[in-house]
Formats: C-alpha cells, sequence, structure tokens
C-alpha cells in the first residue's frame, strides 16, 4: 500500500491564503500590500452594506470590482445582515444567505459560492438550531464552503469539513508570526512518509483592525515571511476548494496503478515521495 497525497499547482506542497471580513475601506490599503508580496485573499462581503457610510465606512461596487476582483482576489458571502446562522431559524439562515449569493452575482455578474460565517462564526446555537442544520441550510442555497472559527490550525491541515473551514490563526494571535515562520521552514524532504501531507496557512482577519492596532507594520512582516515563496501556491479559499475537489476526482484501479483524470484542470500529486502530474482527460500508468 502507498501514500497519496495532493500537491498544488507546479507541484508544490504549501498553499496560502488569506480571509478578511465586511468590506471595509481599509480593506484597500490591505490589499495593495498583499498585491505587493503575491499574496491572494478572499473578501467576505455584506451585500447590502456596500457603499454604507454610516460606522466603518464600506467598500463601493467600484471599489470591490477594482481592488478585489480586477485584482485577483476572490469575493464570497458575508451574510447579507451580518447575522451568526447559528441563532436564526432555518429560514432566515437561508434568506441572508440567499439574498446575499443574489446580489453579489448581480453585481458583479460572477458566480459567488464561497462564504465566512458572520458574527461569532458558528459556534453559537439556540432555539434548537444545530451545526448540522446549517450546514443544509447552506448547501441547499448553492454554499460550497464556509469559514469557521475554533481555535487555532497550528498543523496547517487542509479542512475535513468544507462548511466547517478552521484557519491557522487571525492576524492579532500573539503566535501568529511564529506560526508563519513554522509554516516556511517545514521541510518536506525530512519528513517520514505519514507526514507529507498538503499544508495550508490561512489567515484571517479585519482590515480595519490594523488601523485601531495602529500595527499595519505587521501586515508587511507577515508578507516578508510569507511571500515570493518558490515552494508555496498563492491561492484565494474558491482556488483552494476547486483544485482540491478535482483532485479528489481522479479516478483510481484497485490496486493503485492506473489513475484517470476526467477533470478539465491539470493535477499535481505525490505516491511515497514521487511526484507526478496528469493532464486533463489523461490516464496515468503508475509503475508497481
Amino acid at each position: 500500500m502507498r501514500y497519496y497525497f495532493m500537491r498544488y499547482p507546479g507541484g508544490k506542497a504549501k498553499a496560502v491564503t488569506f480571509s478578511y471580513d465586511d468590506g471595509l475601506k481599509t480593506d484597500i490599503r490591505l490589499l495593495e500590500r498583499l498585491n505587493h508580496y503575491g499574496i491572494k485573499a478572499t473578501l467576505n462581503i455584506n451585500n447590502s452594506f456596500i457603499g454604507r457610510t454610516s460606522g466603518k465606512p464600506k467598500l463601493t461596487q467600484e471599489d470591490i470590482q477594482t481592488y478585489i476582483l480586477d485584482a485577483g482576489h476572490e469575493v464570497a458571502v458575508h451574510g447579507d445582515n451580518h447575522r451568526a446562522p447559528g441563532i436564526l431559524r432555518s429560514v432566515d439562515i437561508i434568506r441572508d444567505v440567499l439574498d446575499c449569493r443574489l446580489g453579489l452575482e448581480k453585481r458583479f455578474g460572477r458566480i459567488v459560492k464561497g462564504m465566512a460565517y458572520p458574527d461569532s462564526g458558528v459556534r453559537i446555537f439556540q432555539g434548537g438550531m444545530t451545526y448540522q442544520q446549517v450546514r443544509q441550510c447552506l448547501q441547499d442555497v448553492g454554499i460550497v464552503y464556509a469559514r469557521s472559527l475554533s481555535g487555532d490550525n497550528t498543523l496547517f491541515r487542509m479542512p475535513e469539513d468544507w462548511y466547517a473551514w478552521n484557519p491557522s490563526a487571525h492576524h492579532a494571535n500573539p503566535n501568529v508570526v511564529s506560526y508563519a515562520e513554522e509554516f516556511v521552514a517545514i521541510d518536506f524532504s525530512k519528513l517520514s512518509s505519514a507526514w507529507r501531507y498538503p499544508r495550508l496557512f490561512y489567515l484571517w482577519g479585519h482590515s480595519y483592525e490594523f488601523d485601531n492596532n495602529n500595527n499595519w507594520e505587521l501586515l508587511d512582516t507577515l508578507g516578508q515571511i510569507l511571500g515570493g515563496k518558490e515552494d508555496t501556491w498563492y491561492a484565494t479559499n474558491m482556488e483552494i476548494y476547486e483544485y482540491t475537489k478535482a483532485y479528489e476526482s481522479l479516478e483510481t484501479s484497485a490496486d493503485g496503478t492506473i489513475i484517470y483524470n476526467p477533470t478539465l484542470r491539470k493535477i499535481w500529486f505525490e505516491i511515497d515521495g514521487k511526484p507526478y502530474e496528469i493532464e486533463p482527460g489523461q490516464t496515468l500508468k503508475i509503475e508497481e
């Protein structure tokens, strides 16, 4: 028996993604710095709040198009009214998520299927609501992943449940710099076979927190540590989800020696430490 592990595009074993919430004007400064370091992000937007000037100023539709979408980042759902789904009725979860999705898709002319749970994530429940019911509501309206919050993911693992996608850390975590350094230092040539699974560094937060704490230099520190690495794929949340699903669609013979790629994507993987790549529609024979 062999160990099969996904590899990201180009055969890379590491990926980095950022996720920032609420569609704030301070996101422009955030994105300009991320672009400088070659890091990609998913921005989680409340459709009904776009362009709002009361409170913390929100991005306009033009801002989102220019600074997020035209720059290769992703827009995702954050609830039309920024309500925690675990304390809503099922009908209200569906309405809040679907209204946000419909609004974003109409504004920007593209499919929006990702999400970050708003207002405390999906950690608090009431009225008989359960995580399984929330998950079903999201599936029913076509959401394919949702970022959650349940402690630090310091093993940098990919999600086992795409509707409970746990980030590595919030940027204000006092250990975030050491986490980033630990991630970058991972040397796959020194790992035992069972530990060669792909790694993902996933950072989240709100851009206004850099203003509140007067610490934008932290973003530069993280960018300098994480950015520009040849062994790392820089991707949005959705790009990571879609690539992983393509890898999981590979078809393998019972003895593991024949692999067929039914997708439209080129896919990379390794078997017992040996790298492979497979073109769309290709059948690959693996030596026993």
